[in-house]
């Protein structure tokens, strides 16, 4: 394996990627390309300089060119077995736990079976299929859905009972009470964070505080909205730490450029990172907020994807109500989402915001965006319920539920260790521990070879080595340059979410696809 894959790699090298179309290519700038493009806009009312240029600005790397690229070797390996030297792509590119083989939650599964197809409660066989906790809280959903249709629209923030419900698991994790008013259901956390964007930003004089490296969703949604992202850089030294001097560095010069900053993005556990903040550091971020009037914008999807002993999650309401912060002292916007954790149901587009810290003329209007809408999708809104409502100690379902949820959580972080290892044992590349989320983040430091050789295809220098390790080997990761990063340095995001069986391959063609690609451009 290591003698092919490198074989291939030493070919893709020099062939300066011959054998595919190309993913980087040069403009093409003769009087005919141009005259044909003039035409091409004269002919559509609809050209690529008559779109919303917020469109064009937006972009999104973890379904970008890359990822377009595997999509087509994919097609090649089914029409033409044999075509490359792998026989499979392994998309270690998004955070998609059940495309890689995460099987969904049993309990969680029962539940929305027989709330969908409601009939199934009145068999006598489903007591023998279904478990007596799941019909349970399969009629209880239902008698929450006015005429127990989950094919009807909702409330514009989601059934009421299902908030109620999602409050009572938010008062559990955190130890405060949880208003049910609060809470907006949404497809996935995404709609809800262009919610918050549409809310806030008026104009590119308005200014998010958002991590480097980040979750592309916060630059594309700050493009698409037209407000301008103010970057502050996590430290990789001290293992992706957030520290209070950046962000009143850059608040400040954001400041000094006319900026209005109106909220701080903080992403808990990190993506594409993987740090877990310490409770000291979360209380310091929230000083920073009520000291700056900032609104607090906290993604924390992540929650139960926690790693190591000495870290554990606490939301940033809990650690402001802990600091005896209200309403009236913080404005807060809390994210969840049914796609990570343990259950991965990113297909599902379940999500929810708790919004704390507004007045009741503000929650109008963000009622008002969300009744645009008119809901979010029924079976994403009862998983939400029952993400934040899983069987407790004494249901029938307890000791199954718990072993799921332990066994996956467990083999994750057994991957993120295998993976974090194989990572720190090629040569010039580290990698930080990853204390939760589903990604490894590692450096590259690149051959000054290798960078000038990106830079003749114009491509970013880690844009260049996914290319490459994808046509080698199959493994599709993501860029770090289209997450941000300290200028001059250049990283991958990996994700740890394919099957535990694969990780050794992977490893495998990692380490000999590196060893080719170091060997034919040291300096």
């Amino acid at each position: 394996m290591r003698r092919f894959a490198t074989e291939r790699a030493k070919r893709l090298l020099v062939g300066s990627f011959r054998s595919s179309p190309p993913l980087f290519s040069a403009p093409l700038c003769s009087s005919a390309s141009a005259a044909a493009a003039a035409m091409d806009s004269a002919a559509s009312p609809v050209a690529l300089d008559t779109i919303n240029q917020k469109v064009l600005k937006c972009e999104y790397a973890v379904r970008g060119e890359i990822v377009t690229h595997a999509q087509r070797l994919q097609q090649e390996l089914q029409s033409k077995p044999g075509s490359h030297p792998f026989e499979e792509i392994l998309y270690c590119n998004i955070g998609n736990p059940q495309s890689l083989g995460q099987q969904p939650i049993t309990f969680f599964r029962e539940v929305l079976a027989l709330c969908d197809h409601p009939p199934l409660l009145d068999k006598s066989e489903t007591h023998a299929l279904f478990s007596a906790d799941a019909i349970a809280r399969a009629w209880q959903i239902l008698d929450a859905i006015p005429g127990g249709a989950t094919g009807a629209y909702s409330h514009s923030q989601g059934i009421k009972g299902l908030r109620d419900a999602i409050a009572d698991g938010i008062a559990a994790r955190d130890g405060f009470p949880a208003n049910p008013d609060d809470i907006f259901l949404t497809d996935g956390a995404s709609p809800a964070v262009h919610m918050m964007m549409q809310l806030l930003i008026r104009s590119e004089k308005d200014g998010i505080l958002c991590p480097i490296p980040q979750y592309p969703l916060y630059s594309a949604s700050i493009a698409l909205h037209g407000g301008s992202l103010v970057p502050y850089y996590l430290n990789e030294c001290t293992g992706w730490g957030l520290e209070i001097s950046e962000l009143q560095k850059q608040l400040e010069d954001a400041r000094s450029k006319g900026i209005t900053v109106r909220s701080l993005v903080v992403i808990n556990p990190g993506n594409p990172t993987g740090q877990v903040l310490a409770e000291e550091n979360q209380k310091e971020i929230v000083e920073f907020c009520k000291n700056e009037r900032l609104v607090l914008l906290a993604d924390e999807v992540y929650q139960e994807n926690i790693y190591v002993d000495d870290k554990k999650f606490n939301s940033f309401k809990k650690i402001a109500r802990s600091m005896g912060y209200g309403d009236e002292d913080l404005p807060l916007v809390s994210f969840q989402s049914v796609s990570k954790g343990y259950y991965g149901e990113c297909g599902k587009r379940g999500g929810y915001m708790e919004v704390t810290g507004f007045s009741a003329e503000v929650r109008e209007q963000i009622y008002k965006v969300a009744s645009v809408n008119l809901c979010s999708n029924i079976s994403g809104q009862i998983l939400a319920s029952l993400v934040m409502n899983p069987p407790k100690v004494g249901d029938e379902s307890y000791e199954s539920f718990n072993a799921e949820k332990t066994g996956i959580l467990s083999s994750l972080a057994r991957r993120a260790k295998a993976l974090e290892d194989a990572f720190n044992g090629l040569e010039e590349v580290t990698c930080n521990k990853a204390e939760g989320a589903m990604y490894l983040f590692p450096r590259l430091h690149l051959p000054k070879k290798a960078i000038e050789a990106a830079k003749a295809v114009e491509a970013a220098p880690d844009a260049f080595y996914a290319r490459c390790l994808l046509d080698a080997t199959g493994i599709v990761v993501v860029p770090g340059s289209g997450f941000g990063q300290v200028p001059g340095t250049w990283h991958v995001r990996c994700t740890i979410l394919p099957h535990e069986d694969k990780i050794p391959d992977i490893i495998s063609r990692l380490e000999a696809f590196h060893e080719a690609f170091m060997e034919e451009f040291r300096d």
